[in-house]
């Protein structure tokens, strides 16, 4: 077994084998050996590093949710920036719904969400609330978003869109185009752009 050195590259190694764990059996069948398994350390590297599989994948979560949310803001394109906005909350709602972890931890372990919905903001949600506020900010500044307090109006876009993410699945029905994902996907648009218009 190898030795890791406190870098990204060997932090994303042992991350990529957590997640790879989590997908195959769950996170309660995860074990801090498995994971020390599939990334080629020995179990002390990675003790020192998380105590329990709980806080490495909170650590796996805070990554892919980070990125799942940059990946899904358009970029600078020159449109207005509640245009931009609204695109980018529907496709980062769009895109965690689909996220392969988030479906597995839906599906097979949903109580480890709960205290992200119910107790406490995870790293992932402070992270998701400043770029709320400062593309906020950006659309007071050029007009198209109702200016109000910017930090209440990020809480209230992140609870918008958690429910739309993690409580879609309840609401669609397959046989009814009209309850579809996609139907869902552009009534999260209309409550967004009536939210948001000045």
């Amino acid at each position: 077994m190898t030795s890791i050195r406190h870098n990204k590259t060997a932090e994303d190694t042992v991350l990529d084998a957590a997640r790879d764990c989590v997908l195959a059996v769950g996170v309660r069948r995860t074990t801090l050996t498995d994971v020390a398994r599939r990334a080629g350390v020995s179990r002390m590297t990675i003790y020192r590093r998380w105590p329990d599989v709980r806080s490495l994948v909170g650590d796996l979560m805070t990554r892919e949710w980070i990125a799942t949310a940059a990946a899904a803001h358009p970029a600078m394109d020159g449109r207005p920036v509640r245009a931009r906005l609204v695109d980018g909350l529907v496709a980062g709602a769009r895109a965690f719904r689909e996220h392969a972890l988030m479906r597995k931890i839906l599906d097979v372990d949903p109580e480890l969400l709960l205290p992200y919905v119910l107790e406490r903001r995870g790293a992932s949600q402070e992270a998701i609330l400043e770029f709320f506020e400062e593309a906020l900010r950006a659309g007071h500044a050029d007009g198209t978003i109702r200016a109000d307090h910017p930090v209440r109006q990020a809480r209230a876009l992140l609870l918008v869109v958690q429910a739309f993410t993690l409580s879609a699945a309840t609401m669609t029905d397959a046989s009814d185009p009209e309850l579809s994902s996609a139907a869902f996907d552009a009534e999260l648009r209309r409550i967004l752009e009536r939210t948001l218009a000045p």
